[in-house]
């Protein structure tokens, strides 16, 4: 059954470019939300919003959305047009897709990376290790956050460009690759539809249960 939701008007406080069609939007906290969670937003309160993962911290004052531009989408090239002050329409937050003080592991690709983003920003910063995929080296989104808080257990698969600080090749080759992949840990898997299946297939081949393993897709 599809979920209904009502959204309500919040205003803009910022709209940053972070790297080239790629954006942090920024409204005021009015609600509690538990890391991991998304909200549904739009520019209009008489279409279908869409879903986005909060980024922020469960302390923050503000709400933030990583997003980028999808070219023939509905909705991204419109959020990119705004501007600080104008309105969004957002609802309260829900969601399943939320961790805990148990050791995890966290896979994401792209902006897939913003539930893991509220997540460490909310203090999750022990027992948990980090698989980042991404194109080139501008593609690792809250960067400076993850390095500064996991430095041991921060890993960023690069797969177009050639960088020290990163391993050369698909999230997916270094999950094959790597040496352990501990059974009674959890994996949290946030990405793309084909992404998700295709890290589930790896993780379960390599003897994962099924049941460690919670997935977000985003379309």
């Amino acid at each position: 059954m599809e979920r209904k939701v009502h959204i309500k008007p919040h205003k803009i406080s910022r709209l940053n470019e972070i790297a080239p069609g790629v954006f942090i939007l920024a409204f005021e906290r009015t609600f509690s939300f538990v890391p991991g969670q998304v909200v549904a937003l739009d520019v209009t309160q008489d279409k279908k919003p869409r879903l986005y993962s909060i980024a922020s911290g469960a302390d923050s004052h503000e709400v933030e959305i990583l997003f980028d531009v999808r070219k023939n989408g509905y909705l991204t090239p419109k959020l990119s047009e705004l501007r600080a002050g104008n309105t969004i329409f957002a609802s309260e937050p829900f969601g399943q897709f939320m961790c805990d003080s148990e050791p995890a592991w966290w896979i994401a690709t792209g902006t897939g990376i913003a539930p893991f983003a509220s997540m460490a920003q909310s203090g999750l910063f022990t027992n948990k290790h980090l698989v980042y995929g991404g194109r080139f080296r501008n593609s690792f989104y809250y960067d400076q956050l993850f390095s500064k808080h996991y430095p041991k257990n921060y890993i960023r698969c690069i797969s177009q460009e050639e960088a020290s600080d990163c391993y050369s090749g698909r999230l997916t080759k270094y999950l094959a690759e790597v040496e352990e992949l501990p059974g009674n840990h959890k994996y949290y898997v946030c990405g793309s539809a084909e992404m998700v299946v295709d890290v589930r297939d790896i993780l379960i081949d390599r003897g994962v249960p099924y049941k460690q393993i919670i997935a977000e897709t985003y379309f």
